[in-house]
């Protein structure tokens, strides 16, 4: 289990890391791609990003934990964490309307 402060450095952590237009494009595309992961070529290709930038911004989102690299042969695959995703939006709304319940007040 984590402790609170430990939680909230995860959360800031992982706003920091979508606080950038490429970076937020980034996941979105790798949110639309296959279960598999979307290839770092083609991330590049998509989003038209240097690939040193792209180097760079690919770390910051999987250090975060946003993203889940595969190596296959010499491609690396960039998968969405879809459980550290839903986490992190459920933690925004988790305490809705100071009721302590999202369902209190959000749809």
């Amino acid at each position: 289990m984590t402790s609170p402060d430990s939680r909230l450095d995860t959360m800031v952590l992982q706003l920091k890391a979508l606080g950038h237009p490429a970076r937020l494009s980034i996941v979105r595309l790798a949110v639309r791609g296959p279960r598999e992961g979307t290839p770092a070529g083609e991330i590049q290709t998509r989003l038209d990003i240097p690939g040193s930038t792209l180097s760079h911004h690919l770390s910051e989102l999987t250090q975060a934990g946003l993203l889940k690299p595969t190596r296959q042969g010499t491609t690396i695959r960039y998968a969405a964490s879809f459980e550290q995703l839903r986490d992190l939006t459920s933690y925004l709304w988790e305490d809705c309307c100071g009721s302590g319940s999202r369902d209190a007040c959000c749809p």
